[in-house]
């Protein structure tokens, strides 16, 4: 095989030289992404039963919401975290090219219909869905040099001065 491009150097040459041209062509059409999406799209639901202890919220709102989000297209998996200040977090994880904002769509309507079967107290205090993302594109920490200054101070000041802020900026999804 050598050989024969030995003994023709011109078509060796005119060879690679359209190998090139493909290759500039073919670097041109591949797709470019700052971000490009590895992750997979999630929802979240949040929910808040006040003055209910971890078990409750769990028998009462996680499994009736989880029982009602089967059956939505190109779910992967969901988890629930609830806590005993009443709190309740539900993580639905799409598969990969899943349109976000048609998932978040899909989770209302299926909410829709497990909110009636809640308790009151849940349905008055509301329950938020929104697009969640499994990566971080900043974490910040805050101190201060005065010794005086608790890590509650510190806490008010971000969650009053710097989280509404950073959360009404273009972009930006969850603080």
């Amino acid at each position: 095989m050598s050989k024969f491009f030995i003994h023709r150097p011109v078509f060796a040459w005119v060879l690679a030289i359209i190998m090139m041209i493909a290759g500039g062509l073919a670097i041109l059409q591949l797709p470019i992404a700052q971000y490009p999406t590895i992750a997979p799209p999630a929802v979240a639901i949040s929910a808040t039963y006040p003055g209910a202890d971890a078990q409750t919220v769990q028998d009462t709102v996680t499994q009736v919401i989880e029982q009602n989000m089967n059956g939505i297209d190109n779910l992967m998996y969901m988890s629930s975290t609830s806590d005993s200040a009443g709190s309740v977090t539900i993580t639905l994880t799409f598969k990969s090219g899943t349109d976000p904002d048609i998932a978040q769509v899909q989770v209302q309507n299926k909410l829709q219909l497990a909110t009636p079967l809640l308790p009151q107290e849940v349905q008055q205090q509301g329950i938020s869905v929104e697009k969640s993302s499994s990566s971080f594109l900043l974490v910040a920490g805050f101190i201060s040099d005065n010794p005086a200054t608790t890590q509650d101070d510190i806490s008010d000041y971000v969650a009053s001065n710097v989280k509404d802020p950073i959360s009404r900026l273009n972009g930006v999804g969850d603080v």
